[in-house]
């Protein structure tokens, strides 16, 4: 007797969306970009840790872009494991940054912790596949997305309203928790999501019920956590790899580099030279991510600004929001005022946002077979850049004010952005 496939994928998929948004905010907004939040409070409460918090940055971005190449080769097969490492090594890291008093422990912790990003992405976007219908599966991946801008603001209200670094981390530790069995455990006995039952997936493609990836961010690839709010992931191939041709990703990839050391100083030290200037009080440091976040929801107009300026000129409009931002924060740390403060982090998470989003579309122009590899390759590249700038700008501190810091990362921003302007053969 012939049997009957009964199609258990969700209509709307609202319930595993919400799922694996809160698990990329618990694993992008707190456990990776909660550092550079707390940096002011942890450098009070445990003065050892100042001198390494830019190596710290560099270690939880070089994690990131770590898990993401090795996730891209298995992760596919078994998201469900996936799922479960980017929690515990999200869970671990918070934990151990919560109780970190030496240099080593506190790098070695926030390492630990930006491996989770790198995991949960991959591993979200087959499970999504799985568990939603095609008509809803760009939307539902989309609403994963956002979770990058929720968990930031998370991260702000959090420290906005913990009374001491160590309970905020611990907090964020169950918030890792809750969100990986959020994600896990509705899935966990799903046969279509076993290694066994996986297919190889086949080349990236817009998701059924979209419009053609010229008009709209809707890919990202599986090895890529998701930045941006408006970019849905494809799988790239079962090993990461897609054959193709990547001379034309050299430039966008040297400017993703540029950028990403300018947007590194935002990340991982803006709060500590706003605060360091006396423009926000320690107290109040939450309200800066708070902002980032709500700039970050403007990620999702990416799509509209490439079809109006074109895939160089939107990355010309986002590096340079990136560079007026830093110039913000400049002018924050100079005139000991506020609002360009906040002003500057908004406009950061916006530029971000639509900065990341561009870097899928261009992957997608240039490598229509391989979309899912090739942003991958951008991606690494923009975390590079942000090693490398996070470290660099943490051994100039000792020789530069902030005013001077500020300067070089707009400059940078401005150079990633015209670097696309090159031309090329």
């Amino acid at each position: 007797m012939t049997g009957t496939t009964v199609d258990r994928r969700a209509a709307t998929g609202l319930g595993p969306a919400a799922a694996g948004m809160l698990l990329v905010a618990a694993t992008y907004g707190m456990a990776r970009f909660g550092v550079g939040l707390f940096a002011p409070a942890l450098g009070a409460a445990r003065p050892d840790l100042t001198g390494v918090l830019g190596w710290a940055g560099a270690a939880q971005f070089t994690s990131y872009s770590l898990a993401a190449v090795v996730a891209a080769r298995w992760v596919d097969r078994r998201p469900r494991a996936g799922l479960l490492l980017a929690g515990a090594t999200a869970i671990l890291g918070c934990l151990g940054v919560a109780v970190a008093s030496s240099p080593v422990l506190f790098v070695a912790a926030v390492f630990i912790g930006g491996l989770g990003g790198g995991f949960a992405s991959p591993a979200l976007v087959p499970v999504i596949d799985a568990v939603v219908a095609p008509h809803a599966s760009a939307t539902a991946q989309s609403v994963v997305n956002s979770g990058t801008a929720v968990g930031v603001i998370g991260a702000g209200v959090v420290a906005s309203t913990a009374l001491a670094v160590g309970p905020a981390w611990v907090c964020m530790a169950m918030v890792c928790a809750v969100a990986t069995v959020a994600a896990w455990y509705p899935v966990r006995a799903r046969a279509d999501l076993a290694a066994a039952d996986r297919p190889t997936a086949a080349p990236p493609s817009a998701p059924a019920g979209t419009s053609s990836a010229a008009d709209r961010p809707t890919a990202a690839p599986a090895s890529v956590p998701p930045p941006t709010l408006s970019a849905a992931p494809v799988r790239a191939s079962a090993t990461g790899l897609v054959r193709g041709p990547w001379r034309p990703l050299v430039l966008p990839g040297a400017a993703a580099v540029v950028a990403g050391a300018g947007s590194s100083l935002v990340w991982t030290f803006g709060p500590v030279l706003i605060t360091d200037s006396g423009a926000v009080a320690t107290a109040g440091v939450g309200w800066l991510w708070i902002a980032l976040g709500l700039g970050g929801a403007l990620g999702t107009l990416t799509g509209a600004l490439v079809r109006r300026a074109g895939i160089r000129g939107a990355w010309c409009w986002c590096a340079g929001a990136l560079a007026v931002a830093a110039t913000g924060v400049a002018m924050s740390a100079a005139a000991g005022t506020a609002w360009p403060a906040y002003a500057g982090m908004a406009l950061f998470g916006a530029g971000y946002m639509g900065l990341s989003g561009v870097l899928i579309l261009w992957a997608r122009q240039v490598r229509p077979g391989g979309a899912g590899a090739g942003t991958s390759a951008l991606f690494v590249a923009l975390a590079t850049g942000q090693a490398l700038g996070s470290a660099g700008f943490g051994l100039a501190q000792g020789v530069a004010g902030p005013v001077v810091l500020a300067a070089l990362a707009a400059g940078l921003c401005a150079l990633g952005g015209l670097t696309v302007l090159l031309r090329t053969r």
